[in-house]
């Protein structure tokens, strides 16, 4: 029978070798992750509608686009403003 694990026993055995162990980055660390890189997870119902990289960039590309456009409610005060009322 194996003598069981014990949970507050942290020394490793001397046949590990420390110094030859190579250093992985993984996760943030990783080098194939590089600043400016985001990973977004979508729901369902939208990766149904966009399922590409190429739609989703091209749908906010436009919800920028109106974003700068003067809107509608804007245009008839600045109008109203200019004639007085």
């Amino acid at each position: 029978m194996q003598k069981q694990n014990d949970p507050s026993d942290y020394e490793l055995r001397g046949e590990y070798d420390l110094s030859r162990m190579t250093i992985v980055p993984k996760g943030r660390f990783a080098p194939g992750r590089r600043t400016g890189k985001n990973v977004v997870l979508l729901a369902p119902d939208v990766v149904e509608a966009f399922p590409t990289d190429e739609a989703v960039n091209e749908a906010l590309r436009l919800v920028l686009q109106m974003i700068k456009l003067p809107s509608v409610q804007h245009v008839e005060m600045a109008a109203a403003q200019r004639s007085g009322v």
